[in-house]
């Protein structure tokens, strides 16, 4: 089934579960008025209305010539006449990375397929500026431009077989079998790599760090270990990601960082649900967001945000400002995400008029000391779940991020540093199907959770709510049902259900 045609299927499926629940759907403007704390309308990029074919630039369709350079040619030809369309023809097109450049909108058309090489050698390694980090050029990029948008009814595929490890639980008996015809497999029989390189890169780079003169050459043989997100934008400014596919993902599929006003619209987003590591949208420490009337698929979180500090961070909440409405996540870790790093600081974010079938957790808020920070005024609003593995709604301050070939992301050397605080959370007006659990909170002694809002809810779980190290929760109009008892508390206060509190 081809990916176009997939998107369609998807929308008939939940038509037939939901009825009509898209009609219902208002428009960007609706939701920001909605919005329970001050919205800001984001910006969207205008474009010169002149068309820059990749055509004309040496471009050739086919899926056998790479167009690397035709891509490129056309789109700083675009920018240095002052903006405006660069044109990808329906058809099949190989590629290696496009880099966006100021005042270009990339578009697409019905049947355009971008197909990114699995060629690992075509994404070269760089040097983050102002840092030491190495890393690997992404199949979609841009860096501190502004006025940008991919747009059009194209799918993009990243070639994320080519990069990504797979485990071996993860998926049937005849997917393994296709897998192990090539690359290397763990010692252990458990995990497939796609290079002895990629299996043996953490421990090369360990040794890296101990050279401080380390250059891009030295990091190639660790290029196939350093998986690249699929569409990666840094310290961007006005951006449109409108109605286009993004699938098959190295990493995370879309993962914007330090952006400024960003729209994504009609968009689908997919991994197979056994991608490792494969998010669906991450926006990191970015400022007023929209995420309106997209579907995800993810082999990871779908829609998660992020906020890591730098040294040189001052500012109170590094994300801000973010408006979710009329989405639809379908599998996944996670149907909504906050974390895990979260010490960069998070506040205003409204969810909203979404769907979550078949994640593991309906809404998930993690994270753990030594990546924590504040995190407040989040507001989940009309969410329908159905078929949540784990819980309905999650909170765990003791999430252990190890990623497949890494070690442990926190050591013990980080007590006590960037502690996780969620506080002034407001879910209401939700529905859960089916769960194992309806909701957990589990704060810390030394930071409880706190502030948190509940209101018309029906929840069908096996378990019901548990509390460890929560403070002042109020629950009105809210229904549990549960085949154990209801409510088990632990080191918490405070807490009421219709004004009667528990113990």
């Amino acid at each position: 089934m081809s990916f176009i045609n997939r998107k369609k299927v998807w929308i008939i499926i939940l038509l037939l579960l939901y009825g009509n629940a898209y009609s219902q759907v208002k428009d960007i403007a609706y939701y920001t008025a909605k919005s329970p704390f001050a919205m800001p309308m984001v910006k969207v990029p205008i474009f010169k209305n002149k068309v820059y074919s990749v055509l004309d630039y040496g471009a050739f369709p086919g899926g056998k010539t790479l167009n690397t350079e035709a891509f490129a040619k056309a789109i700083k030809t675009c920018a240095d006449g002052g903006g405006g369309i660069v044109d990808i023809p329906k058809g099949i097109w190989l590629t290696g990375p496009i880099e966006f450049m100021s005042n270009v909108n990339i578009h697409t058309n019905k049947g355009t397929l971008v197909q990114f090489t699995g060629d690992r050698s075509q994404y070269p390694i760089f040097k983050a500026k102002g840092s030491n980090s190495f890393a690997v050029k992404s199949p979609i990029f841009g860096d501190n431009v502004e006025n940008i948008a991919l747009t059009g009814e194209g799918v993009f595929d990243g070639a994320g077989e080519s990069w990504r490890p797979v485990k071996k639980s993860k998926v049937s008996a005849a997917q393994w079998a296709k897998c192990i015809e090539k690359g290397i497999v763990s010692a252990d029989g458990k995990v497939w790599w796609p290079s002895a390189d990629a299996m043996n890169g953490e421990s090369y780079l360990n040794d890296l760090k101990n050279n401080p003169n380390a250059t891009t050459d030295d990091y190639l043989k660790a290029r196939d270990f350093l998986r690249p997100y699929m569409f990666m934008l840094n310290k961007c400014r006005n951006i449109l990601i409108d109605s286009i596919g993004l699938k098959n993902s190295p990493k995370f599929v879309f993962y914007p960082t330090r952006c400024t006003d960003l729209s994504m619209t009609n968009a689908i987003v997919y991994n197979e649900d056994w991608a490792q590591n494969g998010d669906g949208i991450d926006i990191s420490a970015c400022k007023n967001v929209v995420i309106f009337n997209t579907m995800v698929n993810a082999g990871d979180d779908g829609i998660c945000m992020k906020s890591s500090a730098s040294n040189s961070d001052t500012a109170e909440a590094q994300l801000q400002n973010v408006l979710i409405a009329g989405c639809t996540v379908l599998k996944g870790h996670g149907g909504f995400v906050i974390g895990s790093n979260t010490d960069g600081g998070m506040k205003n974010i409204f969810v909203t008029d979404c769907i979550f079938n078949g994640t593991d957790i309906g809404v998930r808020i993690k994270s753990n000391i030594g990546r924590g920070g504040n995190v407040r005024d989040i507001y989940i609003d009309n969410i329908r779940m159905d078929n949540i593995i784990h819980e309905a709604i999650l909170f765990s301050t003791s999430y252990d991020d190890k990623t497949v070939g890494k070690s442990s992301s926190t050591s013990t050397d980080q007590k006590n540093i960037k502690v996780p605080h969620f506080n002034n959370f407001h879910f209401s007006n939700i529905v859960c199907g089916s769960a194992d659990k309806a909701i957990s909170i589990a704060g810390l002694e030394e930071q409880p959770s706190h502030d948190l809002y509940f209101e018309n809810m029906e929840l069908t779980a096996k378990k019901g709510f548990d509390a460890t190290d929560a403070n002042n929760v109020f629950m009105k109009n809210v229904k549990i049902i549960s085949q154990d008892p209801v409510f088990t508390l632990t080191r918490s206060s405070n807490i009421f259900a219709d004004g009667i509190p528990l113990k």
